[in-house]
């Protein structure tokens, strides 16, 4: 790798690589110490193509979810199945790794903007801003940025948009994807809400259970499913449709017997 190349967004490589190594670093008892991350499926990301992959996840925290993924894909892209034991890993990350966030977001501190030099493509909400409902047109060189990430590598985007649990998918996520034509690959996170304050930045609570499920991609025929199909498929692809809202209080009366076997592995 050369000293100054760069990726497409114009990120210098070689800064971004250490960048993901210290913030890795930092980051990892968060997800192996303070509390564990519980994985299952990570055999599939071996399986995938280098670019034109887009994760689709429900969303708990603004950069909890997203640092956790970091560790698990480049874990298991290092033979690592279903563990982040050993956070050498992140000597040699994956580095045309993205994700879809809100520009203010982004914007919004010291820390935000040095994650998002580590893979962010803000785009500007269409319906809330500064905490307001608001009604605005997409921006062209926002859907022209997350294709120009998924030409370059993997994207991960939160379709509903929120941290709030069962909100409606965006269809832009679904205009995405038949524009693009990606590999869809559905993630399912929990315990990332109790762990951590809504940033993701501040442990809340520690010895939390925090599991994340990699699912097999989606079948989509991009030419002729709808919009609506599509978004259909997302909210039970990622656990957000309505019908999931009654298995909720069973997975938190498990939570504490799955830490325990968790312990004792």
């Amino acid at each position: 790798m050369g000293l100054f190349k760069k990726n497409p967004f114009g990120h210098i490589l070689f800064l971004k690589k250490w960048l993901i190594r210290i913030l890795g670093a930092i980051s990892h008892r968060r997800f192996r110490g303070f509390n564990e991350l519980q994985i299952e499926g990570s055999e599939i990301i071996k399986d995938l193509p280098d670019k034109n992959v887009l994760f689709i996840s429900n969303h708990q925290t603004y950069f909890a979810d997203v640092v956790a993924m970091f560790h698990v894909f480049n874990a298991s892209l290092s033979g690592r199945d279903d563990s982040i034991k050993n956070v050498g890993y992140l000597w040699n990350p994956k580095l045309n790794i993205y994700y879809i966030a809100a520009k203010e977001t982004m914007r919004a501190g010291l820390l935000p903007k040095v994650l998002a030099y580590a893979g962010a493509v803000p785009i500007e909400r269409t319906w809330r801003a500064a905490g307001q409902e608001v009604k605005r047109q997409v921006k062209m060189s926002d859907i022209s940025n997350i294709g120009k990430a998924l030409d370059d590598g993997w994207v991960i985007t939160f379709p509903q948009g929120t941290t709030t649990p069962f909100k409606p998918i965006r269809k832009g996520t679904a205009h995405i994807i038949k524009k693009y034509k990606p590999v869809v690959v559905p993630i399912v996170i929990d315990g990332f809400r109790r762990s951590f304050d809504k940033k993701g930045l501040r442990i809340k609570k520690k010895n939390i259970l925090q599991t994340m499920e990699i699912k097999a991609p989606l079948d989509i025929d991009y030419d002729n499913e709808s919009n609506e199909e599509i978004v259909k498929k997302i909210e039970f692809a990622i656990e957000q449709h309505s019908s999931f809202l009654k298995v909720i209080p069973q997975k938190e009366l498990e939570e504490q017997e799955r830490l325990n076997k968790l312990r004792e592995w």
